[in-house]
């Protein structure tokens, strides 16, 4: 008999390899009745901080297990249960003339790419930019105050945005298929603690290798990935899809991916010309916010020993008003990054390395921008609300991806400050200090101005304690949505097109768009048969 136990709560200090052990001795058991025990789910209750307890949701069997015995007291629940399985799509039997073309590496296009290789279709990829082994030296060139590169940088190349977005796998969304994603992460370099924690994190250090490992799978599948390849078109005939346009030349498709991610702007424009139907999406948008680790750590950990055994604290705050602000992609121990994708634009970010090992914490602070305050009904207003921000940051500190700074304190009190001002932070290409409110559109300036102080005041005044804003944070999710089939997760009136993940507007992290990706790929298997020419 299968059984979940939820509720289970033990000291941080309880290591895991003693869960058989305490749970045995919660119910009363021989240690040796215990078989098949595995962890669903791992999170911790801070609550009280100088008691930490992570909080377990397991499951096992128990030889001649009372179930009757188990239901009531201690200290956890135990029920029955039948583990959800993973639903495996029957192949279809419409012929597939071409292979599936994927347009983008990203999450959502890795795991779309991932699942139709292992089914044996082949798939062809398709990225803009290239390799992590050409993209991670590009960086660091970019970092270092070289040239920007318009197709490989932070948000174009292997792995996509998510490669350097500090590799969170927290999602809201739970099931077989999520559980199907971080298992395939392990397979490709994870560690395997990632399937059941709350808060699972990669690292943008261990990133690179896992995408890497991922396209190595896929190629040994039969897959085939090609770099310096950008969509540039989309030709139909009588209704249906016939090929794709590229920088590489035409590529004949009757199945296309749209995994285009959130940045590429450039292909939003053309496919809005091509007759693609985009709609305006409200999304996220900000400032940063860095202030020393240890402050960080102070509020949360209670006792010396919680640092040490659990590394950098990190945090999740909400403002509650007229428009909440709240925190987003916190990175403990980490560094603020540039989100360029387009020359002459400023936007910001953060990641941390899986070391946690920066005496900075940084999150965005943002607030949702809603269509009706775009000021245009044009499908890509949003977008041209970020261009306008982000134009206006990179000029704003005299035009070399420099990052407009200002503490926290002057802010508020909408002081600008001396242009000469250092103020501390670990974004590499160096800050310039100057008055923020230049890059946030007036409502998004309203919400940062009154939930600010309320932030403050639930951390008891040492929030905002030496912190120091930066911005604009533009990238957080898309603005643009590209309408597709309920069901079939294709266009309507354009069969073979499957838009998907944050750049399709249904996604908004690493997993979500995985998960999308995922389920497209299921779509497309469950219609579609492979054939031996395709």
């Amino acid at each position: 008999m299968l059984l979940r136990i939820t509720n289970l709560r033990t000291p941080v200090e309880l290591p895991e390899h003693e869960l058989p052990g305490e749970v045995a001795n919660r119910l009363d058991v021989p240690l040796a009745d215990l078989q098949d025990l595995k962890i669903l789910r791992k999170s911790m209750d801070a609550r009280n901080r100088f008691r930490l307890e992570y909080v377990y949701s397991l499951s096992l069997t128990i030889a001649d297990a009372d179930i009757d015995r188990f239901r009531h007291g201690y200290g956890i629940d135990v029920a029955e249960w039948e583990a959800p399985e993973f639903e495996q799509p029957v192949p279809g039997d419409q012929p597939l003339p071409h292979r599936p073309v994927i347009v983008g590496s990203g999450p959502a296009g890795l795991l779309a790419g991932y699942f139709l290789a292992l089914e044996g279709y082949r798939p062809l990829i398709i990225e803009r930019g290239q390799a992590v082994k050409e993209r991670v030296p590009a960086i660091r060139k970019f970092d270092s105050g070289g040239e920007h590169d318009n197709e490989n940088n932070y948000l174009f190349g292997e792995g996509g945005a998510g490669c350097f977005s500090d590799g969170k796998l927290t999602c809201r969304i739970t099931g077989p298929d999520v559980d199907w994603v971080l298992q395939s992460f392990v397979d490709c370099g994870g560690r395997s603690s990632l399937v059941y924690e709350h808060r699972p994190h990669l690292g943008s250090n261990k990133l690179p290798l896992i995408c890497r490992n991922y396209r190595r799978k896929i190629e040994e599948l039969g897959g085939e990935y090609r770099f310096g390849c950008r969509l540039e078109g989309m030709r139909f005939e009588d209704g249906h899809l016939a090929g794709i346009e590229t920088s590489s030349g035409f590529i004949p498709a009757s199945v296309c991916v749209l995994a285009i991610g959130h940045s590429a702007r450039d292909t939003y424009e053309m496919l809005l010309e091509t007759g693609l139907p985009l709609q305006q999406k409200a999304f996220q948008l900000g400032l940063r916010i860095e202030q020393p680790q240890e402050i960080v750590d102070g509020r949360k950990y209670g006792r010396d020993e919680y640092l040490t055994l659990l590394g950098a604290a990190d945090y999740s705050i909400v403002a509650k008003g007229q428009k909440d602000l709240f925190t987003f992609c916190m990175c403990a121990g980490g560094v603020v990054i540039p989100s360029v994708s387009e020359p002459n634009m400023y936007c910001s970010n953060g990641m941390s390395n899986s070391r946690h090992d920066s005496t900075f914490a940084n999150s965005g602070l943002v607030v949702t921008l809603e269509p009706h305050e775009f000021g245009s009904s044009h499908p890509l207003a949003g977008m041209h609300v970020q261009r306008q921000y982000e134009s206006i940051a990179f000029q704003l500190t005299g035009g070399d991806y420099k990052a407009p700074v200002q503490r926290a304190s002057d802010f508020l009190a909408n002081r600008t400050p001396s242009p000469n001002e250092h103020l501390p932070s670990s974004y590499e290409r160096g800050t310039s200090a100057r008055n923020l409110s230049a890059v946030l559109p007036p409502p998004i300036m309203k919400a940062m101005m009154a939930g600010l102080p309320i932030m403050d005041h639930q951390w008891k005044g040492q929030y905002l304690k030496d912190a120091v804003l930066a911005g604009p944070e533009m990238r957080g999710s898309s603005p643009v949505r590209i309408d597709r089939d309920h069901q079939t997760m294709e266009i309507p009136a354009m069969p073979g097109v499957y838009p998907i993940g944050e750049g399709a507007g249904y996604a908004g992290g690493i997993v979500t768009a995985a998960v999308d990706g995922l389920r497209a790929a299921k779509k497309i298997v469950a219609r579609y048969r492979c054939t031996e020419d395709a």
